[in-house]
């Protein structure tokens, strides 16, 4: 039964719009600070490795959580779960928007990137709340506002940078999130469908340790040294922690992610594949910028501003938006295997493109929004292929562990792109720049990720008929639909 005072009292759309904007304003952390990187040693009084963590503790944080929130949301209550997110980023803002040193800003972004489990556990409302009909276009609708938030956030940002004091991002930021949590509070039901039962508080310390440990050196290694003692001894370590936390999940009686259900083929190809397409999706919004702000001296640099570097990329957050309702279709008619199989060979293409597009700022345009739109498919195609192979009281768990997944592609690619930009480079002047053929090689390894991400998505079975699939029956309301659409 719902816990919440007034359940299905909303109509369909306000509970998609509420959510959706809850998800702008989440993936909106993720580039709200990336116009004052240049500045943050200077604005913060600390060295650029150690102002590095402003970008690094979000990055952490949205990993770690993203699991952990899921299984809250299917235990507590869903609604209670985006309403807790939503505080913690108001909070997270408001010590950024009152410090004036690196600590405190640390922590307060750290704060922002725990909000992220909003995402996963509000597309598993939508498969709650939702008539069957309007699933598979709201889910494809929120799951754009993952690249929505990201595009917007760069010119956005940018602008206000260049206008007022950098303190007003995080007074922004807290305003959008106090705005969603009144929505969140006055219009969002809460989920009839939980599970209850004891949470595996060691589990989730255990799981946290472990991606910590990896993740770490991931983000850091650049730094650090790739084959340096302590990048290595954390990989390690991280491996040892997560290999025991994995042993101990499968003795549990009620664990806080079900391993078992993991490694069914559908949900485990379908995370591997989620790993490369976050991979190629991070890759573009680390390449693009710097490609379009690089100056004309180098010979293939644009020389554009940040604020125009950040509106020459802010289409490709539109295109994401604009073509959800042409993911929901190919997943109506085809099912969400097609739909992630046209989303990354889209991805492909636009990096195919990109490596003979890079000597024009509408070039790199059209670059980021052919990428985007395959990360728009691909994004959306991801929930449903999910939400069909799980029971439907474990949704926001098993969305969690793909938005991890995500987050672990995304983290390497930081760390891939960094390191080919920061070896292939040239001089002018007293700088070092990355030269072309680095671009080049960002984009053919990019490539190269969505060839290894498509083998990923053909190893995922082809849904069955729902009376011969009993797992995928069973997964609730959105799985007939998903696995009917299978059988074209």
């Amino acid at each position: 039964m719902s816990t919440g005072s007034s359940p299905r009292t909303r109509g369909p759309g306000a509970i998609t719009a509420v959510i959706a904007l809850g998800g702008i304003v989440v993936s909106l952390m993720q580039t709200l600070v990336v116009p004052i990187i240049p500045q943050l040693p200077r604005l913060l009084h600390a060295s650029a490795s150690d102002a590095s963590w402003v970008i690094t503790a979000t990055l952490l944080a949205a990993a770690v959580v993203t699991p952990i929130s899921g299984r809250l949301g299917d235990m507590y209550g869903k609604r209670r779960v985006l309403i807790g997110s939503l505080v913690v980023l108001i909070a997270g803002s408001v010590v950024c928007a009152l410090s004036e040193s690196l600590v405190p800003v640390i922590v307060g972004r750290a704060l922002q990137g725990l909000a992220t489990g909003l995402i996963p556990v509000g597309i598993s409302v939508l498969r709650d709340e939702l008539p069957t009909a309007r699933v598979g276009g709201a889910v494809s609708l929120v799951s754009a506002t993952l690249g929505v938030g990201g595009a917007i956030g760069l010119p956005v940002s940018a602008a206000i940078v260049q206008s007022a004091d950098w303190h007003v991002l995080f007074w922004l930021a807290a305003g959008l999130g106090a705005v969603c949590l009144l929505l969140v509070t006055l219009l969002l039901p809460e989920s009839p469908n939980v599970s209850p039962g004891r949470f595996d508080a060691l589990g989730a310390v255990g799981l946290a340790g472990g991606l910590v440990l990896l993740l770490l050196p991931v983000t850091k290694g650049g730094d650090w040294g790739w084959t340096g003692g302590t990048t290595l001894g954390l990989f390690a370590a991280g491996a040892v922690v997560l290999a025991l936390w994995g042993w101990y999940e499968t003795r549990v009686s009620q664990p806080l992610v079900d391993l078992r259900v993991s490694v069914r083929r559908p949900v485990l190809f379908t995370n591997l594949a989620s790993i490369l397409v976050g991979f190629a999706m991070y890759a573009m919004s680390l390449t693009l910028p710097q490609l379009l702000q690089s100056p004309k001296a180098t010979g293939y640099g644009l020389g554009q501003s940040v604020l125009a570097a950040g509106l020459a990329l802010a289409p490709g957050g539109l295109v994401m938006m604009a073509l959800s309702p042409v993911s929901a279709r190919i997943t109506a008619r085809y099912g969400p295997r097609a739909s992630l199989l046209t989303g990354v060979a889209v991805i492909g293409v636009g990096y195919g493109a990109g490596l003979l597009l890079m000597s024009q700022v509408w070039q790199i345009v059209v670059t980021s929004m052919i990428v985007s739109a395959g990360v728009g498919i691909a994004y959306a195609a991801m929930p449903a292929l999910i939400m069909g192979a799980v029971p439907v009281t474990e949704t926001a768990s098993a969305n969690g562990i793909n938005a991890l997944m995500r987050s672990i592609g995304t983290s390497t690619a930081s760390a891939v792109m960094t390191a080919i930009l920061a070896n292939m480079t040239m001089r002018l002047g007293p700088a070092r720049l990355p030269t072309e053929g680095g671009f080049r090689m960002t984009y053919a390894v990019a490539m190269a990720a969505t060839v290894v991400g498509l083998l990923l998505t053909l190893a995922i079975p082809r849904p069955r008929a729902a009376s011969s699939a009993p797992g995928v029956h069973a997964a609730g309301p959105a799985a007939p639909a998903s696995a009917a659409a299978g059988e074209h």
